[in-house]
């Protein structure tokens, strides 16, 4: 089934929490965090290191969901001539995260924040991820700040990373910062993010790297209940999503000058997959004549529309098999470039959330200085794309099956029922079992039957909803 996202709002009744309780005990994920961890990161919080740089009178934003509470990247934009200067601070979890104690150790247990419909499992304590590391509005923060600086066209001309104090001003959301720029009303730090972010989405163009706007499925609490429904990305999201790259991006080229670092790679899709995907654009009725790439096809797709939904869906499959790729000494691996993103790349945004950024991060700081990585890097290069590997599928499990308990939970007691719905996936093997995306509520769940037909609507009728066993299934009406 193809990876779906899933945000929610609300906190869900009673028996959905048992179940997502025992999803947690089932899948082993950690529980809280031992006494000395938690000692450890109290004692962290009251005393980072403190960093060489003051930058707290730049006036930073954060962009983020908006109960969101571990803010790992605050933005401020500024012209700079005919071209613009990105800061982009990065929250430094080193500056709390002592090498070898007992918070290092549990976070390499932990790897990655795992997110459930009624909590989320950090990677840090609480009193480091949701308080002193966060980049919070009016508090001052350690950070790894990111100085780019464009030339008229969102070319990257210089890069500067150093450690620094900082201080954002302003929390804001995604839908809030849409309609401020749409207005014409957002200050010019947060206005500057449609030209910045619309640049380097051109030049994504032009080096035929791909962004999928695959539409999030959301649910929200009403009147003590609880509705489904989808939300496709806004060109905020896009534009923000680019200043991550330009900084990932920035990231693998210093690692790879400096002969050290941790690359996400991924290999070009093969000629079969490829093929696959051709075949599906027939099957929906989607039009891609062979001298048009793959990059530049899903550009003028809408995911509105349903046999597009279901193309960008097929097209999530061109993605698996991204790894992270370590390197050192100046022996570069087979491999340094990842093929959505069609550049090097590097993870090094997200430390609160993701282990390996912290360690990115150390790698670019040293890069810049002209200095050699720290040792308590340099040793855990070999292992982390193994443990970074075994988080990304606990995270994938989590989320598959944490949306497969809320659908089961909000259907349980409408088997029988018929829904419209779009056929958006039908395995290659097996033609007879697919995945449909109901209109309303806003479910994609598993269907088996006979000719299914991709990319088309059809009447469907709900045959199974457990919560316990967090299944739901259809079968054409």
């Amino acid at each position: 089934m193809p990876c779906r996202r899933i945000r929610v709002t609300g906190a869900p009744e009673a028996p959905l929490r048992a179940a997502l309780a025992a999803l947690r005990a089932g899948l082993g994920v950690p529980g809280d965090f031992p006494p000395e961890v938690l000692a450890e990161a109290e004692r962290a919080a009251k005393a980072p290191a403190p960093p060489p740089y003051d930058a707290t009178d730049i006036p930073f934003f954060t962009l983020d969901p908006p109960t969101s509470t571990d803010l790992d990247q605050a933005t401020h934009l500024s012209r700079r001539g005919t071209g613009h200067r990105v800061r982009y601070a990065i929250a430094d979890v080193a500056a709390f995260v002592a090498p070898g104690g007992a918070l290092d150790a549990e976070a390499h247990r932990r790897v990655n924040t795992l997110y459930f419909p009624d909590e989320k499992v950090p990677l840090h304590p609480v009193v480091l991820s949701e308080g002193a590391a966060s980049l919070l509005p009016d508090r001052t923060r350690p950070a790894v700040l990111w100085t780019i600086d464009l030339d008229g066209e969102g070319r990257t001309l210089a890069v500067d990373v150093r450690r620094a104090l900082v201080r954002s001003r302003a929390k804001l959301d995604y839908a809030g910062v849409q309609r401020a720029i749409d207005a014409g009303t957002a200050e010019e730090p947060v206005a500057l993010l449609r030209e910045v972010g619309t640049a380097r989405e051109r030049l994504e163009v032009e080096r035929g790297g791909i962004s999928l706007n695959v539409p999030e499925q959301e649910i929200t609490e009403h009147d003590h209940t609880y509705e489904l429904g989808y939300r496709a990305p806004l060109p905020a999201d896009g534009w923000n999503a680019q200043l991550s790259l330009l900084t990932g991006m920035a990231a693998a080229e210093l690692m790879l000058a400096h002969g050290t670092g941790i690359l996400r790679t991924l290999p070009a899709a093969p000629d079969g997959a490829v093929a696959r995907l051709r075949r599906t654009a027939t099957a929906l009725h989607i039009d891609w004549p062979h001298h048009v790439s793959y990059a530049a096809l899903i550009r003028t797709l809408d995911p509105r529309e349903p046999r597009h939904a279901a193309f960008l869906q097929e097209c999530t499959t061109l993605l698996r098999g991204a790894r992270y790729t370590p390197f050192r000494d100046g022996v570069l691996p087979p491999i340094t470039t990842h093929s959505a993103v069609a550049a090097p790349y590097a993870h090094c945004t997200a430390p609160l959330r993701r282990l390996a950024d912290r360690h990115a991060s150390e790698i670019c700081l040293a890069a810049v200085a002209g200095q050699a990585p720290p040792d308590w890097v340099l040793a855990a290069l070999d292992a982390l794309p193994r443990r970074m590997a075994e988080g990304a599928q606990l995270a994938g499990t989590v989320e598959r099956e944490c949306v497969d308990i809320v659908e089961a939970a909000l259907l349980k007691d409408r088997v029988g029922d018929v829904f419209d719905g779009c056929v958006v996936d039908v395995e290659e093997h097996r033609p007879t079992v697919g995945t449909v995306q109901l209109e309303s509520p806003a479910v994609v769940g598993r269907i088996e039957g006979e000719r299914l037909p991709l990319g088309e609507r059809l009447r469907v009728r709900l045959t199974q909803a457990d919560p316990r066993t967090s299944k739901i299934l259809f079968a054409p009406a």
